[in-house]
Protein backbone atom coordinates (compact mmCIF):
# COMPACT_ATOMS: atom_id res chain seq x y z
CA UNK A 1 0.00 0.00 0.00
CA UNK A 2 2.77 2.16 1.13
CA UNK A 3 3.90 2.41 -3.25
CA UNK A 4 1.01 3.71 -4.22
CA UNK A 5 1.90 7.45 -2.10
CA UNK A 6 5.45 7.22 -4.82
CA UNK A 7 5.16 9.68 -7.57
CA UNK A 8 4.91 7.23 -10.77
CA UNK A 9 8.36 9.35 -12.57
CA UNK A 10 9.96 7.77 -9.49
CA UNK A 11 8.66 4.52 -10.50
CA UNK A 12 9.55 4.45 -14.04
CA UNK A 13 13.12 5.82 -13.13
CA UNK A 14 13.42 3.10 -10.30
CA UNK A 15 11.90 0.26 -13.13
CA UNK A 16 14.61 1.72 -15.58
CA UNK A 17 17.70 1.98 -13.06
CA UNK A 18 16.95 -1.42 -12.22
CA UNK A 19 16.74 -2.89 -15.81
CA UNK A 20 19.63 -1.70 -16.12
CA UNK A 21 21.72 -3.81 -13.46
CA UNK A 22 19.32 -5.83 -14.30
CA UNK A 23 20.64 -9.87 -16.06
CA UNK A 24 21.97 -13.09 -15.01
CA UNK A 25 25.24 -11.12 -13.05
CA UNK A 26 26.83 -14.42 -12.27
CA UNK A 27 26.90 -15.24 -16.22
CA UNK A 28 27.87 -11.81 -17.02
CA UNK A 29 30.00 -11.07 -19.99
CA UNK A 30 33.26 -8.35 -20.58
CA UNK A 31 32.32 -5.42 -23.17
CA UNK A 32 35.25 -6.90 -24.60
CA UNK A 33 34.01 -10.49 -25.09
CA UNK A 34 31.01 -9.13 -26.54
CA UNK A 35 32.46 -7.05 -29.05
CA UNK A 36 34.50 -10.18 -30.25
CA UNK A 37 31.09 -12.21 -30.68
CA UNK A 38 29.49 -9.48 -32.42
CA UNK A 39 32.85 -9.13 -34.64
CA UNK A 40 32.82 -13.01 -35.22
CA UNK A 41 29.03 -13.04 -36.36
CA UNK A 42 29.25 -10.22 -39.02
CA UNK A 43 32.43 -9.78 -39.97
CA UNK A 44 33.52 -12.37 -43.12
CA UNK A 45 36.05 -12.42 -46.23
CA UNK A 46 33.24 -13.28 -48.47
CA UNK A 47 32.22 -9.99 -49.35
CA UNK A 48 36.18 -8.65 -49.82
CA UNK A 49 36.17 -9.31 -53.97
CA UNK A 50 32.94 -7.10 -54.45
CA UNK A 51 34.49 -3.89 -52.76
CA UNK A 52 37.95 -5.05 -54.21
CA UNK A 53 37.00 -3.39 -57.76
CA UNK A 54 37.07 -0.18 -56.34
CA UNK A 55 40.48 -0.15 -54.93
CA UNK A 56 41.43 2.40 -52.63
CA UNK A 57 37.29 3.77 -52.85
CA UNK A 58 36.39 0.75 -50.48
CA UNK A 59 37.62 2.71 -47.88
CA UNK A 60 35.10 5.07 -48.94
CA UNK A 61 32.19 2.62 -49.78
CA UNK A 62 32.77 0.27 -45.90
CA UNK A 63 32.59 3.57 -43.97
CA UNK A 64 29.71 5.05 -45.26
CA UNK A 65 27.24 2.52 -44.72
CA UNK A 66 28.85 1.58 -41.20
CA UNK A 67 28.13 5.38 -39.99
CA UNK A 68 24.45 5.85 -41.75
CA UNK A 69 23.07 1.55 -41.23
CA UNK A 70 25.82 -0.13 -38.80
CA UNK A 71 25.57 2.28 -35.84
CA UNK A 72 22.12 3.17 -36.08
CA UNK A 73 21.05 -0.91 -36.19
CA UNK A 74 23.65 -1.64 -33.01
CA UNK A 75 22.16 1.19 -30.92
CA UNK A 76 18.85 1.22 -31.93
CA UNK A 77 18.74 -2.56 -31.24
CA UNK A 78 20.33 -2.61 -28.25
CA UNK A 79 17.73 -0.63 -26.84
CA UNK A 80 15.10 -3.09 -28.14
CA UNK A 81 16.79 -6.16 -26.87
CA UNK A 82 16.92 -4.78 -23.28
CA UNK A 83 13.38 -4.32 -23.15
CA UNK A 84 11.72 -6.61 -24.82
CA UNK A 85 13.00 -10.45 -25.14
CA UNK A 86 11.88 -12.39 -28.42
CA UNK A 87 13.83 -11.00 -31.15
CA UNK A 88 12.41 -8.85 -34.11
CA UNK A 89 8.71 -10.69 -34.11
CA UNK A 90 8.36 -9.44 -30.58
CA UNK A 91 10.10 -5.77 -31.38
CA UNK A 92 8.06 -5.08 -34.19
CA UNK A 93 4.72 -6.93 -32.93
CA UNK A 94 4.69 -4.65 -29.75
CA UNK A 95 5.33 -1.75 -31.43
CA UNK A 96 3.36 -2.13 -34.82
CA UNK A 97 1.83 -5.06 -35.01
CA UNK A 98 1.73 -9.02 -34.90
CA UNK A 99 1.30 -9.17 -38.72
CA UNK A 100 4.18 -7.28 -39.37
CA UNK A 101 5.88 -8.98 -36.35
CA UNK A 102 5.17 -12.03 -38.46
CA UNK A 103 6.78 -10.39 -41.24
CA UNK A 104 9.59 -9.20 -39.86
CA UNK A 105 10.21 -12.35 -38.51
CA UNK A 106 9.28 -14.13 -42.20
CA UNK A 107 12.23 -11.83 -43.72
CA UNK A 108 14.47 -13.12 -41.18
CA UNK A 109 14.31 -16.15 -42.57
CA UNK A 110 13.54 -16.13 -46.03
CA UNK A 111 16.36 -14.01 -46.84
CA UNK A 112 18.20 -17.51 -46.08
CA UNK A 113 17.10 -18.71 -49.31
CA UNK A 114 18.74 -16.36 -51.20
CA UNK A 115 21.78 -16.32 -48.89
CA UNK A 116 22.74 -19.84 -48.98
CA UNK A 117 23.26 -19.83 -52.79
CA UNK A 118 25.36 -17.08 -52.86
CA UNK A 119 27.30 -18.55 -49.86
CA UNK A 120 27.75 -22.04 -51.37
CA UNK A 121 28.71 -20.05 -54.74
CA UNK A 122 31.67 -18.90 -52.76
CA UNK A 123 32.27 -22.25 -51.57
CA UNK A 124 32.28 -23.68 -54.67
CA UNK A 125 34.68 -21.40 -56.48
CA UNK A 126 36.98 -21.58 -53.55
CA UNK A 127 36.98 -25.59 -54.20
CA UNK A 128 37.12 -25.24 -57.26
CA UNK A 129 41.04 -23.48 -56.15
CA UNK A 130 41.94 -26.60 -54.91
CA UNK A 131 41.04 -29.18 -57.87
CA UNK A 132 40.71 -27.46 -60.34
CA UNK A 133 40.92 -23.48 -61.04
CA UNK A 134 39.22 -23.41 -64.30
CA UNK A 135 35.84 -24.58 -62.60
CA UNK A 136 35.74 -21.31 -60.34
CA UNK A 137 33.47 -19.65 -63.41
CA UNK A 138 31.32 -22.83 -64.31
CA UNK A 139 27.82 -22.36 -63.74
CA UNK A 140 26.98 -26.26 -63.50
CA UNK A 141 29.52 -27.28 -61.35
CA UNK A 142 28.54 -24.08 -59.20
CA UNK A 143 24.96 -25.38 -59.15
CA UNK A 144 25.76 -29.34 -58.71
CA UNK A 145 28.07 -27.92 -55.34
CA UNK A 146 25.17 -26.11 -53.89
CA UNK A 147 22.56 -28.08 -54.29
CA UNK A 148 25.08 -31.39 -53.16
CA UNK A 149 26.10 -29.07 -49.91
CA UNK A 150 22.56 -28.11 -49.44
CA UNK A 151 21.41 -30.90 -49.05
CA UNK A 152 24.45 -32.42 -46.54
CA UNK A 153 23.35 -29.39 -44.67
CA UNK A 154 20.06 -30.76 -44.28
CA UNK A 155 20.77 -33.97 -43.73
CA UNK A 156 23.33 -33.08 -40.69
CA UNK A 157 21.36 -30.22 -39.17
CA UNK A 158 17.98 -32.52 -39.56
CA UNK A 159 19.67 -35.02 -37.41
CA UNK A 160 20.15 -32.91 -34.39
CA UNK A 161 23.83 -32.54 -34.33
CA UNK A 162 25.43 -29.86 -31.95
CA UNK A 163 29.00 -30.64 -33.67
CA UNK A 164 28.43 -27.46 -35.98
CA UNK A 165 28.48 -25.19 -32.79
CA UNK A 166 32.05 -25.31 -32.56
CA UNK A 167 33.24 -24.98 -35.69
CA UNK A 168 30.80 -22.53 -36.72
CA UNK A 169 32.50 -20.47 -33.57
CA UNK A 170 36.09 -21.32 -34.54
CA UNK A 171 35.28 -20.01 -37.84
CA UNK A 172 36.67 -16.02 -37.19
CA UNK A 173 40.16 -17.35 -36.47
CA UNK A 174 40.50 -20.54 -39.11
CA UNK A 175 38.65 -18.96 -41.63
CA UNK A 176 38.66 -15.01 -41.20
CA UNK A 177 41.74 -13.69 -38.80
CA UNK A 178 44.17 -16.24 -40.13
CA UNK A 179 43.71 -15.77 -43.74
CA UNK A 180 42.56 -12.01 -43.66
CA UNK A 181 46.03 -11.23 -41.83
CA UNK A 182 47.91 -13.62 -44.12
CA UNK A 183 46.40 -11.56 -47.14
CA UNK A 184 47.48 -8.18 -45.94
CA UNK A 185 51.14 -9.60 -44.79
CA UNK A 186 51.37 -10.83 -48.37
CA UNK A 187 49.73 -7.74 -50.25
CA UNK A 188 52.33 -5.73 -48.07
CA UNK A 189 55.83 -7.41 -48.49
CA UNK A 190 54.32 -7.91 -52.63
CA UNK A 191 54.32 -4.08 -52.73
CA UNK A 192 57.44 -3.07 -50.59
CA UNK A 193 59.95 -5.29 -52.66
CA UNK A 194 58.83 -2.47 -55.43
CA UNK A 195 55.85 -4.08 -56.93
CA UNK A 196 53.24 -1.90 -58.43
CA UNK A 197 49.40 -2.30 -57.20
CA UNK A 198 46.83 -3.66 -59.89
CA UNK A 199 44.66 -0.24 -58.15
CA UNK A 200 45.67 3.04 -58.09
CA UNK A 201 46.75 3.88 -54.69
CA UNK A 202 46.88 7.62 -54.65
CA UNK A 203 44.22 10.35 -53.63
CA UNK A 204 42.80 10.51 -56.92
CA UNK A 205 40.99 7.78 -56.28
CA UNK A 206 39.50 7.98 -52.63
CA UNK A 207 36.81 8.11 -53.74
CA UNK A 208 34.94 5.79 -56.58
CA UNK A 209 34.83 7.37 -60.52
CA UNK A 210 31.58 8.81 -61.60
CA UNK A 211 29.66 5.91 -64.14
CA UNK A 212 26.24 6.01 -63.55
CA UNK A 213 24.37 4.35 -60.73
CA UNK A 214 25.33 1.21 -61.74
CA UNK A 215 28.89 1.79 -60.30
CA UNK A 216 27.59 2.72 -57.10
CA UNK A 217 25.08 -0.29 -56.87
CA UNK A 218 27.91 -1.88 -55.03
CA UNK A 219 27.45 -0.23 -51.59
CA UNK A 220 24.30 -2.23 -51.27
CA UNK A 221 26.14 -5.45 -50.96
CA UNK A 222 27.86 -3.61 -47.96
CA UNK A 223 24.22 -3.48 -45.86
CA UNK A 224 24.05 -7.14 -45.70
CA UNK A 225 27.64 -7.34 -44.76
CA UNK A 226 26.90 -5.76 -41.46
CA UNK A 227 23.94 -7.57 -40.90
CA UNK A 228 23.13 -9.14 -38.17
CA UNK A 229 24.46 -6.94 -35.58
CA UNK A 230 21.08 -6.92 -34.37
CA UNK A 231 20.85 -10.32 -33.40
CA UNK A 232 23.51 -10.29 -31.11
CA UNK A 233 21.80 -6.85 -28.78
CA UNK A 234 20.08 -9.91 -27.36
CA UNK A 235 23.28 -10.22 -24.74
CA UNK A 236 23.16 -6.63 -23.53
CA UNK A 237 21.46 -7.86 -20.39
CA UNK A 238 24.69 -9.98 -19.85
CA UNK A 239 26.66 -6.62 -19.78
CA UNK A 240 27.31 -5.32 -16.04
CA UNK A 241 27.12 -1.55 -16.79
CA UNK A 242 24.67 -2.39 -19.58
CA UNK A 243 24.29 1.78 -20.66
CA UNK A 244 27.94 2.66 -20.85
CA UNK A 245 29.43 -1.12 -21.88
CA UNK A 246 27.12 -1.39 -25.17
CA UNK A 247 28.53 1.36 -27.05
CA UNK A 248 31.85 0.47 -26.13
CA UNK A 249 31.24 -2.95 -27.71
CA UNK A 250 29.52 -1.62 -30.62
CA UNK A 251 32.09 1.07 -31.51
CA UNK A 252 35.00 -1.90 -30.82
CA UNK A 253 33.13 -4.53 -32.99
CA UNK A 254 32.61 -1.72 -35.71
CA UNK A 255 36.56 -0.83 -35.81
CA UNK A 256 37.05 -4.58 -36.22
CA UNK A 257 34.28 -5.71 -38.50
CA UNK A 258 35.63 -2.27 -41.09
CA UNK A 259 39.72 -3.39 -40.62
CA UNK A 260 38.36 -7.27 -41.38
CA UNK A 261 36.29 -5.73 -44.48
CA UNK A 262 38.95 -3.38 -45.79
CA UNK A 263 42.51 -4.50 -45.23
CA UNK A 264 41.74 -7.52 -47.34
CA UNK A 265 39.88 -5.97 -49.99
CA UNK A 266 42.38 -3.60 -50.45
CA UNK A 267 45.37 -6.41 -50.42
CA UNK A 268 43.10 -8.09 -53.36
CA UNK A 269 43.14 -5.02 -55.52
CA UNK A 270 46.81 -4.83 -55.24
CA UNK A 271 47.54 -8.18 -56.90
CA UNK A 272 44.38 -8.71 -59.07
CA UNK A 273 43.18 -6.36 -61.57
CA UNK A 274 39.55 -4.94 -61.21
CA UNK A 275 38.96 -6.42 -64.96
CA UNK A 276 39.64 -10.49 -64.42
CA UNK A 277 38.05 -10.37 -60.56
CA UNK A 278 35.38 -12.65 -59.85
CA UNK A 279 32.75 -11.50 -56.84
CA UNK A 280 32.95 -15.62 -56.10
CA UNK A 281 36.41 -16.54 -56.13
CA UNK A 282 38.14 -13.38 -55.84
CA UNK A 283 39.69 -14.35 -52.46
CA UNK A 284 41.79 -17.24 -54.14
CA UNK A 285 42.52 -15.39 -56.96
CA UNK A 286 44.72 -13.53 -54.82
CA UNK A 287 46.29 -16.02 -52.86
CA UNK A 288 46.87 -17.86 -55.82
CA UNK A 289 48.83 -15.12 -57.38
CA UNK A 290 50.50 -14.09 -54.32
CA UNK A 291 51.40 -17.68 -53.76
CA UNK A 292 52.90 -18.01 -57.43
CA UNK A 293 54.66 -14.91 -56.57
CA UNK A 294 56.32 -15.78 -53.69
CA UNK A 295 56.62 -20.01 -54.93
CA UNK A 296 54.91 -21.06 -52.12
CA UNK A 297 51.47 -22.65 -54.29
CA UNK A 298 51.43 -25.66 -51.90
CA UNK A 299 49.53 -23.48 -49.87
CA UNK A 300 46.49 -22.63 -52.11
CA UNK A 301 44.54 -25.94 -50.82
CA UNK A 302 45.31 -25.25 -47.66
CA UNK A 303 44.04 -21.97 -47.28
CA UNK A 304 41.32 -23.09 -49.78
CA UNK A 305 39.86 -25.90 -47.15
CA UNK A 306 40.36 -23.66 -44.45
CA UNK A 307 37.85 -20.89 -46.35
CA UNK A 308 35.42 -23.79 -46.84
CA UNK A 309 35.57 -25.16 -43.03
CA UNK A 310 34.16 -21.73 -41.85
CA UNK A 311 31.73 -20.94 -44.53
CA UNK A 312 29.73 -24.68 -44.05
CA UNK A 313 29.98 -24.14 -40.52
CA UNK A 314 28.54 -20.70 -40.75
CA UNK A 315 25.78 -22.27 -43.09
CA UNK A 316 25.18 -24.98 -40.57
CA UNK A 317 24.49 -22.67 -37.47
CA UNK A 318 22.26 -20.73 -39.72
CA UNK A 319 20.30 -23.70 -41.32
CA UNK A 320 18.74 -24.33 -38.00
CA UNK A 321 18.13 -20.79 -36.29
CA UNK A 322 16.28 -18.75 -38.30
CA UNK A 323 13.80 -21.63 -39.11
CA UNK A 324 13.50 -22.17 -35.40
CA UNK A 325 12.62 -19.00 -34.87
CA UNK A 326 9.90 -18.86 -37.78
CA UNK A 327 8.81 -21.76 -36.49
CA UNK A 328 8.14 -20.73 -32.39
CA UNK A 329 6.00 -18.38 -33.54
CA UNK A 330 3.97 -20.11 -36.20
CA UNK A 331 3.07 -22.19 -33.05
CA UNK A 332 2.84 -19.34 -30.89
CA UNK A 333 0.18 -17.62 -33.12
CA UNK A 334 -0.49 -20.24 -35.90
CA UNK A 335 0.99 -18.57 -38.89
CA UNK A 336 2.51 -21.86 -40.93
CA UNK A 337 0.13 -25.10 -41.57
CA UNK A 338 0.42 -28.35 -39.30
CA UNK A 339 2.99 -29.84 -41.75
CA UNK A 340 5.38 -27.01 -41.70
CA UNK A 341 5.20 -27.31 -37.88
CA UNK A 342 6.38 -30.66 -37.46
CA UNK A 343 8.96 -31.90 -35.72
CA UNK A 344 11.46 -35.16 -36.12
CA UNK A 345 12.35 -37.72 -33.55
CA UNK A 346 15.37 -35.15 -33.32
CA UNK A 347 13.21 -32.22 -32.38
CA UNK A 348 13.96 -30.53 -35.41
CA UNK A 349 12.11 -28.81 -37.64
CA UNK A 350 12.81 -30.92 -41.09
CA UNK A 351 9.59 -30.25 -43.09
CA UNK A 352 10.71 -26.60 -42.80
CA UNK A 353 13.99 -27.33 -43.74
CA UNK A 354 13.16 -29.81 -46.57
CA UNK A 355 10.60 -27.36 -48.37
CA UNK A 356 13.58 -24.64 -47.91
CA UNK A 357 16.14 -27.47 -49.52
CA UNK A 358 13.37 -27.61 -52.71
CA UNK A 359 13.25 -24.27 -53.09
CA UNK A 360 17.02 -23.48 -53.16
CA UNK A 361 17.56 -26.09 -55.20
CA UNK A 362 15.47 -23.95 -57.37
CA UNK A 363 17.52 -21.12 -56.79
CA UNK A 364 20.73 -23.15 -57.73
CA UNK A 365 19.42 -23.79 -61.41
CA UNK A 366 20.34 -20.11 -61.70
CA UNK A 367 23.60 -20.54 -61.78
CA UNK A 368 23.53 -22.97 -64.66
CA UNK A 369 21.82 -21.09 -67.07
CA UNK A 370 23.32 -17.40 -66.56
CA UNK A 371 26.85 -17.31 -68.29
CA UNK A 372 28.62 -15.40 -65.81
CA UNK A 373 28.75 -16.96 -62.64
CA UNK A 374 29.39 -13.67 -60.77
CA UNK A 375 26.06 -12.31 -62.56
CA UNK A 376 24.22 -15.13 -60.74
CA UNK A 377 26.02 -14.59 -57.58
CA UNK A 378 25.18 -10.74 -57.32
CA UNK A 379 21.47 -10.71 -58.10
CA UNK A 380 21.20 -13.48 -55.31
CA UNK A 381 23.09 -11.28 -53.06
CA UNK A 382 21.10 -8.24 -53.97
CA UNK A 383 17.58 -10.39 -53.23
CA UNK A 384 18.83 -11.54 -49.84
CA UNK A 385 19.82 -8.25 -49.09
CA UNK A 386 16.28 -6.71 -50.30
CA UNK A 387 14.37 -9.35 -48.40
CA UNK A 388 16.33 -8.44 -44.82
CA UNK A 389 16.27 -5.11 -45.88
CA UNK A 390 12.24 -5.00 -44.80
CA UNK A 391 13.41 -6.39 -41.34
CA UNK A 392 15.27 -3.01 -40.58
CA UNK A 393 12.81 -1.02 -42.43
CA UNK A 394 9.74 -2.44 -39.87
CA UNK A 395 12.33 -2.51 -36.56
CA UNK A 396 13.06 1.00 -36.76
CA UNK A 397 9.78 2.30 -37.28
CA UNK A 398 8.14 0.11 -34.03
CA UNK A 399 12.07 1.49 -32.43
CA UNK A 400 10.33 4.89 -32.66
CA UNK A 401 7.08 4.35 -32.09
CA UNK A 402 7.69 2.31 -28.72
CA UNK A 403 10.19 5.07 -27.42
CA UNK A 404 6.62 7.49 -28.37
CA UNK A 405 3.83 4.97 -26.68
CA UNK A 406 5.92 3.58 -23.77
CA UNK A 407 8.47 5.77 -22.62
CA UNK A 408 8.52 4.10 -19.34
CA UNK A 409 8.74 0.13 -20.32
CA UNK A 410 11.98 -0.83 -18.50
CA UNK A 411 15.07 -0.83 -20.56
CA UNK A 412 18.81 -2.09 -19.54
CA UNK A 413 19.81 0.55 -22.43
CA UNK A 414 18.28 4.10 -23.64
CA UNK A 415 20.10 4.79 -27.07
CA UNK A 416 20.80 8.25 -27.37
CA UNK A 417 19.08 10.63 -29.91
CA UNK A 418 17.30 7.25 -30.69
CA UNK A 419 14.59 9.52 -33.17
CA UNK A 420 17.90 10.76 -34.93
CA UNK A 421 19.35 7.08 -35.63
CA UNK A 422 16.06 5.76 -36.48
CA UNK A 423 15.32 8.49 -38.93
CA UNK A 424 18.94 7.90 -40.27
CA UNK A 425 19.05 4.16 -40.58
CA UNK A 426 15.19 4.05 -41.68
CA UNK A 427 16.06 6.95 -44.93
CA UNK A 428 19.80 4.57 -45.36
CA UNK A 429 17.86 1.20 -45.24
CA UNK A 430 15.29 2.68 -48.05
CA UNK A 431 17.67 4.16 -50.06
CA UNK A 432 19.48 0.76 -50.42
CA UNK A 433 16.25 -1.04 -50.87
CA UNK A 434 15.79 1.65 -53.97
CA UNK A 435 19.21 1.23 -55.56
CA UNK A 436 19.59 -2.46 -55.36
CA UNK A 437 17.21 -2.53 -58.32
CA UNK A 438 19.29 -0.67 -60.59
CA UNK A 439 21.40 -3.57 -62.24
CA UNK A 440 25.19 -2.88 -61.25
CA UNK A 441 28.06 -3.32 -63.83
CA UNK A 442 29.07 -6.66 -62.60
CA UNK A 443 25.89 -7.61 -64.60
CA UNK A 444 27.10 -7.34 -67.85
CA UNK A 445 25.10 -6.67 -71.12
CA UNK A 446 22.08 -8.56 -69.68
CA UNK A 447 18.70 -7.37 -70.09
CA UNK A 448 17.93 -4.65 -67.44
CA UNK A 449 14.12 -6.20 -67.43
CA UNK A 450 15.53 -9.39 -66.41
CA UNK A 451 17.24 -8.31 -64.00
CA UNK A 452 14.24 -6.08 -62.78
CA UNK A 453 11.85 -8.81 -62.76
CA UNK A 454 14.07 -11.46 -61.15
CA UNK A 455 15.10 -8.81 -57.99
CA UNK A 456 11.50 -7.68 -58.27
CA UNK A 457 9.94 -10.75 -58.35
CA UNK A 458 12.56 -12.26 -55.66
CA UNK A 459 11.61 -9.87 -53.70
CA UNK A 460 7.41 -9.50 -53.81
CA UNK A 461 7.08 -13.41 -53.51
CA UNK A 462 9.30 -14.30 -51.51
CA UNK A 463 9.48 -10.83 -49.32
CA UNK A 464 5.72 -10.36 -49.09
CA UNK A 465 3.57 -12.92 -50.94
CA UNK A 466 4.23 -15.66 -49.72
CA UNK A 467 3.77 -14.57 -45.91
CA UNK A 468 0.76 -13.18 -47.01
CA UNK A 469 -1.11 -16.04 -48.00
CA UNK A 470 0.00 -17.95 -45.09
CA UNK A 471 -1.42 -15.23 -42.64
CA UNK A 472 -4.10 -14.94 -44.87
CA UNK A 473 -5.16 -18.44 -44.94
CA UNK A 474 -4.22 -19.34 -41.59
CA UNK A 475 -6.83 -21.62 -39.74
CA UNK A 476 -7.45 -21.44 -35.28
CA UNK A 477 -6.55 -25.18 -35.21
CA UNK A 478 -2.52 -24.06 -36.58
CA UNK A 479 -2.06 -22.82 -33.01
CA UNK A 480 0.26 -25.48 -31.05
CA UNK A 481 1.51 -22.89 -27.95
CA UNK A 482 2.92 -24.75 -25.25
CA UNK A 483 4.77 -23.46 -22.50
CA UNK A 484 8.30 -24.64 -24.05
CA UNK A 485 8.02 -23.13 -27.13
CA UNK A 486 6.79 -19.47 -25.51
CA UNK A 487 9.63 -19.97 -23.31
CA UNK A 488 11.93 -20.35 -25.79
CA UNK A 489 11.17 -17.65 -28.07
CA UNK A 490 14.36 -15.37 -26.64
CA UNK A 491 16.49 -18.49 -26.72
CA UNK A 492 15.88 -19.03 -29.89
CA UNK A 493 16.83 -16.03 -31.26
CA UNK A 494 19.75 -15.66 -28.95
CA UNK A 495 20.97 -18.94 -30.56
CA UNK A 496 20.75 -16.83 -34.16
CA UNK A 497 22.64 -14.17 -32.91
CA UNK A 498 25.76 -16.81 -32.54
CA UNK A 499 25.26 -18.47 -35.99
Amino acid sequence: MASMDVPASRVATTGRRAAAHAGPKLNAISWIALALMTTSSVASLRAAPTMAIYGLAAVFLYLVPAIVFLLPTSLVSAELASGWSGGVYRWVAEGLSKPLGFLAVWCQFAMTIFYYPSLLAYVASTFAYVIDPSLANHGVYTAIVIVTLFWLGVWVSSRGTKTVAGLSSMGLVIGTLVPGLLLVVLGLVFLGEGNASAAPMDSGHILPPWTGLASLVLIVNNFLSYSGMEMNAVHVSSLRKPASEFPRAMFLATGLVLLIFILPALAISWVVPSSSLSLTAGVMQAFDAFFAYFDVTWLTPVLGIMLIAASLGGMLTWLAGPSKGLLTVAREEGYLPPFLQRLNKHGVQQNILITQGIVTTGIALLYAFIPNVSSAYWILSVITTQVYLIVYLLMFVAAMRLRRTKPDHPRGFRAPVLPALCVTGLLASAAALVIGFVPPSQFGSGSVWSYLGIVGGGLVIVGLLVPYLFYRFRKPHWKQPDTEWKAGVGTVTEGEGQA
